[in-house]
């Protein structure tokens, strides 16, 4: 397999990684129906550990095996397939070599007093990425939490050990915490300061939510004001938000968020294909539907990925 040039321009902004890390974004970039393009579609299914079994998998009860969501990454072509351990150890030799997988090795869960400062545990290792053949590790981080500070040494820490090693590393960075009310979490000058720290923090590949034109800071504000930032569509906020990951040198992709109507999903799509985003990481709007539902929907991103929609 060659990769193409865009994947080769983009592996190029990569300056100080190992061949090793190198050959499992490229296996990542090269994989599957959107492979060779710079766009990706990631499945991840941490949602179990996030909000239980019954709100993630009742939808479509087929979603309680784990061999559903390997076998439908595959099939739909997608880049990868993220995962806490236990699933990707459910289905490792399975489906060996045959998709790209990423080990969650952070986690919460809904079963946490609302009180307590949001954060995450870990739940998996570099070792158990590597034992798994997985081609990165993933990782989330809550800005705006007072346990961010813990959680950016916890992957400074582990991203070092992946990198040394080979591996990828998928940082989640979602604002989240004391400091952030909930109108913020997604307000654009808050989701572009998020993206920025994952960058800084050494991500490969950093995931975001579709930011909101909100604005959360004043200090802030009045940057956006006096420069005037255009952030009035949400094509314009994903390439903000780009350009806020050293100047679009790091791939950048979007969480699908809660299950929501098809066409709002590819108009989601459409708005990080033209603000230069590097496609979704769409979980809940495709496993909670019916496999053939899940199957044309992920045909049809696919397609806006490529321009043909």
């Amino acid at each position: 397999m060659q990769a193409t040039e865009t994947v080769k321009n983009i592996l190029s902004k990569y300056e100080s990684d190992t061949p090793g890390v190198k050959a499992n974004l490229c296996r990542m970039l090269m994989q599957g129906a959107l492979g060779g393009t710079g766009k990706m579609i990631i499945l991840p299914v941490d949602q179990g550990f996030e909000h239980g079994p019954h709100r993630s998998f009742a939808p479509n009860p087929a979603g309680y095996d784990p061999h559903y969501h390997y076998q439908m990454a595959i099939d739909a072509g997608l880049n990868a397939y993220a995962a806490p351990l236990g699933p990707l150890e459910a289905g490792a030799d399975t489906f060996a070599g045959q998709i790209p997988t990423i080990l969650k090795v952070n986690s919460a869960n809904s079963l946490l007093p609302s009180d307590m400062p949001k954060d995450q545990a870990i739940t998996a290792s570099v070792e158990d990425a590597l034992r798994l053949g997985c081609s990165a590790i993933g990782f989330t981080v809550y800005p705006g939490s007072s346990s961010s500070i813990e959680m950016f040494e916890e992957i400074a820490e582990m991203s070092a050990e992946a990198k040394s090693l080979g591996l990828a590393t998928v940082i989640w960075s979602y604002p989240r915490g004391e400091a952030i009310t909930k109108a913020g979490e997604l307000a654009v000058d808050i989701s572009a300061y998020a993206a920025h720290m994952a960058a800084l923090l050494g991500a490969h590949i950093i995931k975001v939510k579709l930011a909101s034109e909100d604005l959360e800071q004043p200090e802030a504000k009045k940057v956006y004001e006096a420069h005037n930032i255009d952030v009035s569509t949400q094509a314009k906020r994903v390439e903000h938000v780009v350009q806020a990951c050293l100047g679009g040198r790091r791939l950048v992709v979007f969480s699908g968020g809660a299950k929501k109507g098809a066409d709002a999903v590819y108009d989601d799509a459409r708005a990080i294909r033209d603000g230069g985003g590097n496609g979704s990481i769409i979980g809940r709007n495709t496993f909670q539907r019916p496999r053939e539902d899940a199957l044309e929907m992920l045909a049809k991103l696919v397609r806006i990925y490529k321009g043909e929609e």
